[in-house]
């Protein structure tokens, strides 16, 4: 299947790893792509370890099984580099964003000697200081369009807040701080 970009975020439960897998595939959605947004997961509770997929095409996608060649590899849990093997099967040409205020070569020597490219995004504190809580998720969400350029920054924010403000109909002051935090990390992602 050509025109298929693959990703695979890993976090911890109850940091929006799941949700956030799910945003993009509706946003991609928005722009007339074919889209999958699924997680994987058992038994797991609050900070155990997660994974997440999309898959994001301009044909239909027909392929159903988690993603083990990802072309981007997510990491919402910086901690997680140390217990979970996350660049295995990342495509070289791909890239991996790390939710860390470490910079990209800081983080590298943890990679195990992933040859690609390597993104970080402090979405502890965008989240922190637009949301007032700790909410990874959405900076990471803006971080991977400005990587992976899946679509148009402008129609991908468009998408966005059409969605908080489904999501979050019955809590309207939240959806100007969560645009606030896609905006900035479309701004501040490095690498």
């Amino acid at each position: 299947m050509n025109n298929v970009v693959e990703i695979r975020w890993h976090g911890r439960g109850g940091q929006g790893a799941k949700t956030a897998s799910l945003l993009l595939a509706e946003a991609a959605f928005d722009t007339g792509k074919y889209i999958q947004g699924f997680p994987e997961y058992g038994p797991e509770r609050m900070g155990a370890p997660i994974t997440a997929y999309n898959r994001i095409s301009d044909e239909r996608v027909t392929i159903h099984s988690n993603i083990y060649d990802p072309d981007y590899v997510i990491v919402v849990d910086e901690t997680l580099l140390d217990v979970v093997d996350v660049t295995a099967g990342l495509k070289k040409e791909g890239a991996i964003l790390v939710n860390s205020e470490k910079t990209p070569e800081e983080l590298a020597p943890k990679l195990k000697g992933y040859e690609g490219r390597v993104c970080t995004i402090d979405a502890r504190k965008i989240s922190m200081e637009t949301l007032g809580k700790y909410f990874p998720n959405t900076p990471m969400l803006g971080a991977i369009i400005k990587i992976a350029k899946i679509m148009d920054e402008d129609t991908f924010i468009s998408s966005m807040e059409k969605s908080f403000k489904h999501k979050f109909a019955s809590k309207p002051q939240v959806i100007e701080p969560n645009m606030a935090a896609v905006k900035r990390a479309l701004e501040e992602v490095r690498g």
